[in-house]
């Protein structure tokens, strides 16, 4: 109990001396923007300026890795091995970030430099994903300043390209399995559900990008002279999307409405509280049957992300040759990944859609994971940051969104326990980006007592 108090004693002070602050202005400063080749150099930056100084002073040893995709970005994974015989934790972040969007952020606030104004920590990467890795990093430090040691083993995986897709992160955890193995992966990203209260989730819906496309002619032709004569094919492509859901967005293709959506996973998901978004949401829209809880994390929802025809910045009198739709399908375990464009195919064949060409997307995709929430790991997480926090934490079977789970749960077969430190009005991806003061010294707490727990009591039984 005093090892756990002197831990739980040393993160707040680290918080409230301002160190915490200090330490993500460093980090956000650093522009990691892995889909704008301005943000090539500072990639590596960041895990041998930044991440391996501050392991290494841990006591970890650090190894750079080159991604095994060409051109994608570098890994860095840090290790400490107290006695073979204690449990080992793997943690994961990433050190990337999307896009500035500089010109787009109001006055006053700059992407890459830590802004306070009140409980908000403005910068980019402040919510997504800096602050979430550094607070896991610095709760294990915690630990070992209060007692000299861990007292599990630890392996620490970031990654420079998590806004890109991951390119190359499944091959390289497929081809260091050794290196990596571990007894439980602890990690975070995303959004809480809340707030107020930790969150758990553990695992993710996984995404499917695919474009619909009608090319029925080169060029434009009048539509005065033609008008009656020519198909018109964003009209084709129109009817076609109108057929994959009703008026509503419920889905009909029949592959992509999962059976996974079982009474406990609907019994875990009836005590959250409604989803906060800090906008008005849409009663109406989605699987009527289910609760908005049960929309986003247990089942599927299909989205046209854009759609073209012509040139719609300067329209002509012409029916256009071509029209294009970018799709995607969020879908949830219990949808056969591989199916899904195959099942459209059938889709759209048998509603008489065979001009309507499914093309998948060459961008990277996150199948869909999920671990028991009955699972010993997530009842030993759960009961941890209820008693460092004093608030029960909210549990997901999954999160709405993606990211790589499948890296951690099926190559390296870990139990998978997600505990992210932001929320869902953090603009992450946007601009204004930030992360809550509150929240982020409430999630130090939580971490540091996670790992204390850990320490004492060791890995729980099965």
């Amino acid at each position: 109990m005093a090892i756990r108090d002197t831990a739980l004693a040393k993160i707040t002070e680290y918080f409230d001396s301002g160190r915490f602050q200090s330490e993500l202005a460093a980090l956000v400063a650093r522009p990691t923007e892995s889909q704008d080749p301005r943000g090539t150099p500072h990639l590596m930056g960041y895990l041998t300026e930044a991440m391996a100084p501050m392991l290494t002073e841990m006591g970890f040893t650090t190894e750079l890795f080159d991604n095994p995709q060409p051109g994608a970005g570098p890994l860095l994974v840090a290790q400490r091995i107290e006695d073979p015989a204690l449990p080992t934790v793997l943690v994961y972040g990433h050190g990337d970030v999307i896009r500035a969007q500089e010109d787009q952020w109001r006055e006053g606030l700059s992407p890459f430099e830590l802004t306070e104004e009140g409980d908000r920590l403005y910068g980019r990467g402040s919510a997504d994903n800096k602050v979430q890795h550094l607070i896991n990093i610095r709760a294990m430090a915690a630990l070992i300043e209060a007692q000299g040691k861990l007292g599990f083993n630890a392996k620490v995986l970031i990654e420079m390209g998590e806004e890109n897709g991951s390119p190359g992160l499944k091959q390289f955890c497929e081809e260091h399995k050794e290196l990596l193995a571990s007894d439980v992966l602890i990690a975070s990203d995303g959004p809480r559900l809340s707030p107020e209260a930790p969150t758990i989730f553990t695992g993710s819906r996984g995404g499917s990008l695919f474009d619909l496309r009608v090319d029925l002619r080169e060029g434009a032709h009048h539509s005065g002279n033609f008008g009656g004569l020519l198909a018109d094919p964003a009209i084709i492509l129109a009817h076609a999307l109108a057929c994959i859901t009703d008026e509503r967005g419920q889905i009909a293709v029949p592959e992509w409405r999962p059976d996974s959506l079982t009474p406990r996973i609907r019994e875990v998901l009836s005590v959250l509280p409604g989803v906060e978004s800090g906008m008005a949401l849409d009663p109406d829209w989605g699987e009527e049957s289910l609760t908005m809880s049960e929309r986003v994390f247990g089942w599927n929802s299909f989205a046209v992300l854009a759609m073209v025809s012509g040139v719609p910045e300067a329209p002509v009198n012409a029916i256009s040759g071509w029209a294009r739709a970018t799709c995607q399908l969020r879908f949830v375990v219990g949808t056969d990944p591989d199916d899904i464009l195959p099942a459209l195919r059938r889709h759209l064949d048998k509603h008489g859609f065979d001009k309507v060409e499914v093309v998948p997307s060459d961008r990277g995709a996150f199948p869909a994971t999920r671990l028991d929430p009955d699972h010993p790991w997530v009842r030993f997480a759960t009961a941890s940051l209820e008693r460092s926090t004093g608030t029960a934490p909210h549990i997901l079977p999954n999160l709405g969104g993606s990211l790589p789970n499948d890296c951690f749960a099926e190559v390296l077969a870990l139990p998978t326990i997600w505990v992210p430190h932001s929320y869902a009005g953090c603009n992450q991806h946007a601009p204004n980006e930030h992360v809550l003061k509150s929240l982020s010294r409430q999630a130090l707490l939580g971490m540091t007592g996670l790992f204390a727990d850990l320490a004492e009591h060791g890995a729980p039984e099965a």
